[in-house]
């Protein structure tokens, strides 16, 4: 259950941070996929992106473009929609205040347990 849990907060943030990191330009799957391993998310399973690339662009926040490659294959880019930048935006502001809500519970948390730890102590 807990690892249902985290996928789930995952899929989500994962989401955001996919359209976070395509309003900064074009991106394929392999070089998306890098950069988010740049950022921290390394444990995301390489075929994790494409489903939620596909998702994305069926939501109609993400368009894609096939291109030739000189490596090989042709490579299919993906751009941000204007749709995609409001969710963008809207993420962004829905993280901000999660964040918030969550140190907040967290500072109470660990004043309450500090509180505690004071009576036992005397």
């Amino acid at each position: 259950m807990a690892q249902d849990l985290h996928s789930q907060m995952l899929k989500g943030v994962l989401q955001g941070c996919v359209l976070i990191i395509l309003s900064r330009g074009e991106y394929y799957g392999y070089t998306l996929s890098q950069e988010l391993e740049h950022y921290g998310f390394a444990e995301i399973p390489k075929g994790t992106i494409y489903p939620l690339l596909m998702a994305l662009e069926k939501k109609g926040l993400i368009t894609s473009q096939l291109r030739p490659s000189p490596d090989g294959p042709d490579r299919k880019y993906y751009q941000v929609t204007p749709d995609g930048t409001a969710a963008r935006a809207d993420f962004i502001h829905q993280w901000h205040q999660l964040t918030d809500h969550v140190t907040q519970l967290l500072t109470a948390e660990e004043g309450s347990n500090h509180g505690h730890e004071d009576e036992s102590t005397h």
